[in-house]
């Protein structure tokens, strides 16, 4: 619940947040700040993928004398690749600011600042994980992300002008505030040796770096589009693809909280009861995303127009064909989810990565086919084709790994709603019982 918390409040906040600056920023403004969140995010999900999964698979396991050894080496490396990725950032901020705008190579400078407060953030949250505590890690992006959307809402109430540069200030405030949340939640856990084990370092380093060269491709597949659309057109066909992608992304709240929660369970059980036991943990975690996804998909292909008048506005309604088309992707991302969570956990990070590789190339040449041919919606095109194309493959490479069998998601995503309907039943008849006997 902390989990599917944490997910819900981010979106929540995200949308607020969006909600206003969609009416306090210009269109070209807005696709300046999506361009450069796009840019931002391709760091920080590198360092999750190098950090996260080689972390949490190695806690969740380790012996009593291993645990601070692989604390103290996974730190190492979160350092060494921040410093990287601010020498990368000092690097890049001036070419992009000649090919999307002048105002990119300033919020670039100041997110070098960023990026290194997050340091201790991420740390904190990737530990907590591993011990399958949830508490701060939803507490910790709880302040950070709600800090940020009550300034925005404020200015915007308040009449200020909002300029990209004070979103960006906001940023290394809130990452600040939402590093200190997380640490302390996750003091109990912060076991640290005095000495650097290099073998440690080098062998967490060995298997996060295939799930940071996914995670790159992962983040290419799914913002080339922005980026070429950008490039090829104009900031402001990234606002209006934008704003059908973040109601989209919608429908990856639930594969998300769960893909999580299944991380850790799915590395333990293949540690202990084999591959059986994984195989029927992603056919039912995928049949639940599926059950919770189909609905909002279907309710969002009837009712576009009321969506986008409600978060954006009338004078984005031309983004209505994009939506329709942007929301099918909701059906693809559990299977693609799940797919890389139990590879990773079974300890073949590297047919991962080099799907995820093959789906980013292939989304480059059907974004550059369609949106030279069809324009903004062409993103959506493309997209469409690529997810087809893997998801044919990747049901191949399951059955041969695993053995599953993809009419078993279907068939638990329609039980899961029997379950739910009887988890909850339980839940309000113990409630009721507890008013009852209390009230006696």
């Amino acid at each position: 619940m902390y989990n599917i918390l944490e997910r819900v409040s981010v979106l929540l906040f995200g949308f607020g947040s969006l909600y206003f600056l969609l009416r306090a920023l210009t269109k070209d403004e807005f696709g300046t700040w999506v361009l450069f969140l796009t840019t931002v995010s391709f760091f920080e999900v590198a360092r999750i993928g190098l950090l996260q999964n080689a972390l949490v698979k190695y806690l969740t396991t380790s012996t009593p004398e291993d645990y601070p050894k692989i604390n103290t080496a996974s730190a190492v490396n979160n350092i060494l690749l921040s410093i990287f990725n601010v020498a990368l950032l000092l690097i890049i901020a001036y070419p992009l600011s000649l090919l999307w705008g002048p105002e990119l190579f300033q919020l670039l400078l100041i997110y070098t600042i960023t990026t290194i407060i997050l340091i201790p953030f991420f740390q904190c949250n990737f530990i907590q994980q591993a011990n399958l505590d949830f508490r701060g890690i939803f507490y910790g992006n709880f302040f950070k992300q709600g800090i940020f959307f009550l300034w925005v809402a404020y200015a915007y109430f308040s009449g200020w002008k909002i300029e990209l540069i004070h979103l960006a200030m906001l940023q290394i405030a809130t990452a600040t505030i939402g590093a200190g949340v997380t640490w302390f939640f996750a003091r109990p856990y912060l076991r640290f040796s005095k000495i650097i084990d290099w073998p440690w370092v080098k062998k967490l380093f060995n298997f996060g770096r295939y799930v940071f060269g996914t995670n790159l491709s992962a983040m290419m597949y799914k913002s080339i589009d922005k980026l070429m659309l950008g490039s090829l057109l104009s900031t402001g066909a990234v606002a209006m693809y934008e704003l059908a992608l973040r109601i989209t992304n919608l429908a990856e709240v639930p594969s998300f909280s769960i893909s999580n929660m299944v991380f850790p369970q799915s590395a333990r059980q293949m540690a202990s009861e084999g591959k059986e036991s994984v195989k029927l943990l992603y056919e039912k975690s995928v049949g639940a995303i599926l059950a919770m996804v189909v609905p909002f998909v279907l309710f969002t292909l009837l009712f576009p127009e009321f969506i986008i008048t409600v978060i954006a506005s009338e004078k984005y309604l031309d983004a209505v064909p994009i939506l329709r088309l942007t929301i099918l992707f909701g059906l693809f991302i559990p299977f693609a989810i799940q797919f890389g969570t139990v590879l990773d956990s079974i300890g073949r990070p590297k047919i991962n990565f080099y799907f995820t590789l093959l789906g980013a190339f292939l989304n480059i040449i059907f974004y550059y086919i369609f949106i030279t041919n069809f324009g903004v919606i062409g993103a959506a095109y493309g997209t469409l084709t690529s997810y087809g194309i893997t998801f044919v493959i990747m049901q191949f490479v399951l059955a041969k790994e695993l053995n599953v069998q993809i009419l078993n998601t279907f068939k638990y995503g329609f039980l899961f709603y029997g379950e739910a309907y009887q988890m909850i039943t339980d839940f309000l008849k113990k409630k009721f019982s507890e008013i009852k006997t209390k009230n006696a």
